[in-house]
């Protein structure tokens, strides 16, 4: 189980709404302090709205992590990696979120609401939480990435 204090900013599109609730519950359930940014309604929303929220809280320091859903996951990835030090990874599956924590120290993870299930997504989520990032070679590789910015 992951430290209770650590915050997690979250938001959506109305693609994905239904799982960001189910995952805000699981969260909150874990003992994590979650701000959820909206919407708070599966009324039709931009997406990028939503994305730039939780991305400029992330690049901003206010928050060191965070969860973004859309349909598919793609538009909201696109849009939180142009915000500087955000590093999403669009995650489907345990082993890709384990190795965007493990080698990417990814700080943004990123769910596609209609691809994958909710009892896979909690996984997901678990998963990415509980990775700690390797540092070392990768470490390099994060500081030659962070020059980009």
């Amino acid at each position: 189980m992951t430290d209770p204090s650590t915050a997690i900013v979250i938001g959506c599109d109305h693609a994905a709404f239904e799982m960001k609730e189910k995952l805000k519950a699981y969260l909150l359930q874990r003992g994590e302090f979650v701000e959820d940014v909206g919407p708070h309604s599966a009324d039709s929303v931009d997406y990028p709205d939503y994305g730039k929220k939780v991305a400029q809280m992330v690049s901003n320091g206010r928050f060191t992590r965070g969860i973004l859903l859309c349909g598919t996951g793609l538009g909201m990835s696109m849009v939180a990696n142009r915000f500087p030090g955000v590093r999403a990874a669009l995650c489907h599956d345990l082993f890709g979120a384990t190795m965007s924590r493990r080698h990417n120290d990814a700080n943004i993870l990123v769910l596609g609401g209609r691809v994958t299930g909710e009892t896979l997504a909690e996984e997901i989520v678990r998963v990415w939480l509980e990775t700690p990032f390797e540092g070392g070679r990768h470490q390099k590789r994060l500081d030659l990435f962070n020059r980009i910015d």
